[in-house]
């Protein structure tokens, strides 16, 4: 630990500024990808405006700021990040995927077609979704959209873009907490897991708070001022999509 000090210094001061703001236990960090089920075309570019969030706190609007992209390129594991930020923890109800007017086209037989989808550009394409998103973890939404199913050849010759697409939210990581008494102890906590080390200090009532913490095993260590006692607690379980509650944590002189 002590070499850890000497070298860790600058950043678990960093560590403490950011883990002790009051919004970061309300919120959480929210990413939307996107991957692709195997569709018969060449190409199939997607140009995507924006991505609404409903959660039991209300809607949050996502930019997404990126160009017109192939979707056939994200397909066997692999996914495009679309937007990520952080919004406010709650029940998660709704995802509305808005496609901008122009930019949506499919190649087929090297002839290129624009796609025109009506419901999903005005009002967005509205994928019902059922989770709990936990105030300081992180959270990654997968977009599985099938290529194959969402494109409609009309009888003119003409091609639309009915995206049907499934939504898998998964959490990807978990959170601790818990209160040190006295608060008067006012300690360095720090959150140990292999060789990673995260740091975060008390607050005037004792409590502290990790968030976004992989999931695994954890040792925390307690590093009161003098004449308290340093204090090691071992073998503490983090999930992912949930925080793990320590409690009241006694200090003693």
């Amino acid at each position: 630990m002590k070499r850890f000090f000497i070298l860790g210094a600058l950043a678990i001061a960093v560590a403490f500024s950011s883990c002790t703001d009051d919004n970061t236990s309300s919120a959480t960090k929210f990413s939307v990808k996107m991957t692709d089920a195997p569709g018969a075309y060449q190409s199939l570019l997607l140009s995507v405006k924006e991505i609404q969030v409903i959660t039991s706190d209300g809607m949050t609007t996502m930019p997404v700021g990126t160009d017109p992209f192939d979707i056939l390129h994200f397909r066997m594991g692999k996914d495009t990040l679309l937007a990520s930020q952080d919004i406010p923890a709650g029940q998660l109800q709704e995802i509305r995927l808005v496609l901008n007017d122009t930019g949506n086209t499919v190649i087929i037989d090297d002839v290129e077609y624009d796609l025109t989808t009506p419901s999903a550009q005005s009002s967005g394409l509205k994928l019902k979704v059922n989770a709990d998103l936990s105030a300081g973890s992180e959270y990654t939404l997968l977009l599985d959209f099938d290529a194959a199913k969402s494109i409609v050849k009309t009888g003119n010759g003409k091609y639309i873009l009915k995206p049907v697409i499934r939504a898998i939210p998964q959490a990807i990581s978990g959170s601790m907490r818990g209160v040190i008494s006295p608060a008067a102890a006012s300690p360095k906590i720090y959150a140990i897991t292999g060789t990673d080390t995260i740091g975060t200090i008390s607050d005037s009532t004792g409590a502290f708070y990790f968030p976004g913490l992989k999931a695994g095993t954890y040792k925390v260590d307690i590093v009161p001022v003098s004449p308290y006692q340093v204090k090691s607690i071992e073998n503490i379980g983090v999930v992912n999509g949930s925080t793990k509650d320590l409690g009241t944590i006694a200090i003693v002189q």
